[in-house]
């Protein structure tokens, strides 16, 4: 059972939300059965809407860089300038970093059933080989050419859809039907 709403309650409540408090912790107050749900219901039956101030802090944004975009290779903006660290409101030069080696993608196994979990590329043939609960499960490997398989296994995933003519039993059966539905 929930202690009704007095004017001193009625009072306190908008005194206390008017000072920021959150609806638990007016509640916590208020005590007497009231919970936060209650004083919520309330807060919104009085119209009370502003606050003084926050409950919570309000958040600071971040600062996030924009992504460099890319130039063509002859313009002046092509040309890479001095990284610059901002620090509060003074901008300082940064050392260039050196240049990181290029790694070259590793190849596509040529064997099938070469590729695992863990070495499975993005334009790798994903065709299952073996039994998944073997040790030696693993992927065709290959390039793949025909969406996530390779050419071979495409045609055994990909089979056109084959179309019956009018001799076949279970077409007839259906075209009769059709009549009584």
């Amino acid at each position: 059972m929930t202690a009704g709403w007095t004017e001193d309650r009625v009072g306190a409540l908008k005194k206390l939300w008017l000072e920021g408090q959150s609806a638990s912790q007016i509640a916590k107050q208020l005590g007497g059965g009231v919970t936060r749900n209650a004083v919520i219901g309330k807060v919104h039956r009085l119209g009370l809407s502003g606050r003084a101030t926050p409950s919570q802090p309000a958040r600071t944004a971040a600062f996030r860089p924009a992504r460099p975009r890319a130039t063509p290779a002859g313009s002046p903006m092509a040309q890479p300038s001095t990284p610059r660290r901002i620090e509060g409101a003074r901008i300082e030069a940064v050392a260039p970093r050196p240049a990181l080696p290029v790694v070259t993608p590793v190849a596509a196994p040529e064997l099938a059933g070469t590729a695992t979990v863990m070495t499975l590329g993005a334009h790798m043939c994903k065709w299952p080989i073996g039994d998944p609960s073997s040790r030696e499960f693993s992927f065709c490997g290959r390039r793949a050419s025909e969406g996530v398989y390779c050419i071979e296994h495409a045609k055994v995933a990909y089979q056109p859809q084959v179309r019956r003519g009018a001799k076949d039993g279970a077409n007839e059966l259906a075209r009769s039907l059709r009549r009584y539905i």
